[in-house]
């Protein structure tokens, strides 16, 4: 039988590459097969991955790229189609969380908030979809949260609610849309997972209240993330867009 999740001959694209979730991600899905660019604001950061990446006789082609940028994302894209001659494979990882109600949110750090999660999908997707609407095919990933459809229960996230909301909603548009051409546009929701983003989280109290909420009663653990983004990023889901895989331990259900 084929192996449906085959990236070999692939090319993928994973911003936010250096932090916890990015790393892993940009791992799976080169031991299934695919090169990988990897794009981060921290460029000193991607070398350990680039060596791990590597390791498994994959190709990665670190950059360095602010993804709210579009500059940075056109130069950097230019990059990828030089280096790997196709882009199969996007997932848009990147992104910012910041605690706070809309009383106490300042105006800029909404902005940040909204320009790194949601624009940068807009603005990546923007860059790499003519390349795979000419080749006829494409899969296109966003990081979505189970906060973009829950309000969150343990702490005030609204700028994070709000920006996650339109990712969810972005990627059913997309997948709606892109479909004729052979694009596929699907998100993955998860729920508590350690990054650097949430290090400050697992702290006894909070860490208690969420397994006590979370039906299995526990956060995710890093790799388990890899069978979604495998399974979108593959023939797997040849008939899948538009969707989101809340990967959240049953958070979504109750």
């Amino acid at each position: 039988m084929r192996n449906l999740l085959d990236l070999s001959g692939k090319a993928a694209v994973v911003t936010g590459a250096a932090g916890g979730i990015g790393a892993e991600l940009s791992q799976a899905l080169a031991g299934q097969g695919a090169d990988v660019a990897l794009l981060d604001i921290s460029l000193d950061k991607l070398d350990a991955i680039r060596e791990q990446i590597e390791a498994q006789g994959r190709r990665a082609l670190p950059l360095q790229c602010d993804v709210t940028c579009g500059n940075d994302i056109t130069s950097a894209v230019a990059s990828i189609l030089e280096s790997f001659g196709r882009i199969d494979i996007l997932v848009n990882n990147a992104g910012v969380a910041s605690a706070g109600s809309v009383e106490e949110l300042a105006e800029a750090e909404w902005d940040r908030v909204m320009d790194t999660n949601v624009k940068s999908i807009y603005l990546m997707s923007k860059a790499v979809i003519p390349a795979m609407k000419e080749r006829q095919q494409g899969r296109i990933i966003n990081l979505a949260s189970i906060c973009g459809v829950n309000g969150s229960k343990l702490a005030a996230l609204h700028a994070y609610n709000a920006s996650k909301g339109a990712v969810v909603n972005l990627t059913r548009g997309m997948g709606a849309t892109l479909a004729p051409f052979g694009i596929t546009v699907n998100a993955i929701g998860p729920s508590l997972f350690p990054t650097g983003m949430t290090r400050a989280l697992y702290q006894d109290h909070f860490l208690e209240q969420y397994n006590t909420l979370c039906p299995m009663g526990r956060p995710g653990n890093p790799d388990e993330l890899n069978g979604a983004v495998l399974y979108f990023a593959s023939d797997a889901s040849s008939y899948t867009t538009g969707q989101t895989l809340y990967v959240d331990g049953g958070w979504t259900a109750v």
